[in-house]
């Protein structure tokens, strides 16, 4: 008798050749996707030469050159050389500065349902979204996994988070994982996969879910899951890639250690206060804290939907004097699209800096490092002590609404309150 499964536990029993697993139990599971960026490569190439190994064995291996892209430092342009000759030597798979974050690459080009995907980055759990099992590594493990085509996994368990209701407007995918993890803890769900289900998640379209499943490591989890759906193959159709899609889903009375539920009509726009992704609030106790940047962008909130919300919030409004406005789409695709669509011209003429895709600002390399004592709304996953460059900054996390509303007034305020009948459209605006 076949034992129901969750969603992680189906993949990884398929990939480590047996009919079922159990939570807490050591595999040996074969590799479809491996993936490192130019932080985490050049150690994986350095583990892979110390192997001998010239080719690797993984179906599918990438190397994005996104965190630095172009680079700023010469020994970071050093790093890039030594991942672009590795490529070329091998029959890893490159892409280079102008392409975008890795993790909007992996489901733009590389993800397919059921499949298992290891990256030598925290976030390659946003291939979840696709109905993967996507998990981060080390880079040696990585690259273990990229010259042997198989790693190993301690299956974990699994929390169900089921969403009820509909999502009110103003409100969206980046408020609901912020809320998730307030509640959770940014250790809540160590080792666990998050499975996103019920009413609400089904009716989010792909970019949502990317959003809910690149955060789940924010609460510790090993991965984050939705189901494959109807939704999954018009993205990937959308993508030239239908031939990719299968349906997939969790069996009805699969076990779960812990399930948590929502309602999507009693959420409100909320932000992740400084110093910890848990430390969430609704953005109305935070109104009026004055906001020096907004960044608009990286792996979590930087796809052509989340730049199409803030366009429609600042068309016909223009960024405060005082507050600088990012913009990095999360890849070339998006940039393209963006630009054919009129939103990068909308956007410059709201007062923003369009940058190349990438990582950017995100991580505090280039691109918008923080001043001492500024403050900068970000659509990002990550508000630890110097993560945008300057530990004496300080970085709430907010969706894309919540951003481009803080860009026009110039602190901190409900996105509601600008996206009805104008409200504070002007309130510490800078018009030219």
């Amino acid at each position: 008798m076949t034992v129901p499964a969750t969603l992680a536990e189906k993949i990884i029993a398929a990939h480590a050749g047996v009919t079922s697993v159990v939570p807490g139990q050591i595999v040996v599971a074969l590799v479809d996707v491996a993936i490192a960026q130019d932080g985490t490569g050049p150690l994986a190439i350095q583990q892979l030469r110390d192997l001998g190994q010239v080719r690797v064995k993984a179906p599918t291996a990438v190397f994005f050159i996104d965190h630095a892209a172009p680079s700023p430092r010469a020994e970071l342009s050093n790093a890039h050389q030594l991942v672009r000759r590795f490529c070329d030597e091998t029959a890893a798979t490159l892409s280079d500065v102008e392409m975008g974050v890795c993790h909007q690459r992996v489901a733009e080009s590389y993800a397919r349902p059921g499949e298992l995907i290891i990256g030598a980055d925290s976030h390659t759990c946003t291939a979840g979204a696709l109905g993967a099992f996507a998990t981060g590594m080390g880079s040696t493990d990585v690259a273990i996994g990229m010259a042997a085509g198989q790693t190993w996994l301690r299956v974990p368990e699994t929390f169900r988070i089921e969403v009820d209701g509909r999502f009110p407007d103003g409100v969206g995918a980046k408020d609901l994982i912020l809320t998730i993890i307030g509640r959770l803890g940014a250790d809540g769900a160590t080792y666990r996969a998050l499975e996103f289900g019920g009413p609400a998640v089904a009716a989010l379209p792909m970019h949502e879910r990317l959003t809910l499943t690149n955060m789940a490591v924010e609460a510790g989890a090993k991965t984050g899951l939705v189901a494959s759906d109807e939704v999954t193959r018009a993205f990937l159709a959308a993508q030239g890639r239908e031939a990719d899609w299968r349906a997939l889903a969790p069996d009805p009375g699969a076990a779960y250690e812990r399930s948590l539920s929502f309602i999507a009509d009693e959420l409100v726009p909320v932000l992740a206060a400084p110093h910890t992704v848990d430390n969430v609030h609704p953005v109305a106790e935070l109104a009026g804290t004055k906001v020096d940047q907004v960044l608009l962008g990286t792996c979590t909130n930087g796809r052509l939907e989340d730049l199409r919300a803030a366009a429609r919030l600042l068309r016909g409004r223009r960024r405060a004097a005082h507050t600088r406005l990012i913009v990095t789409p999360a890849s070339q695709a998006v940039w393209r699209a963006a630009a054919d669509e009129g939103l990068l011209q909308e956007l410059a003429v709201a007062g923003a800096v369009v940058t190349n895709p990438g990582c950017g600002a995100c991580v505090g390399v280039h691109e918008g490092i923080l001043a001492d004592g500024e403050v900068c709304v970000s659509t990002a996953n990550r508000n630890f002590k110097g993560r945008m460059g300057n530990p004496q900054g300080a970085i709430y996390l907010a969706s894309p609404l919540t951003a481009a509303a803080a860009a026009v007034a110039g602190e901190i305020v409900d996105p509601r309150e600008l996206l009805g009948s104008g409200g504070l459209s002007t309130k510490g605006a800078h018009h030219g």
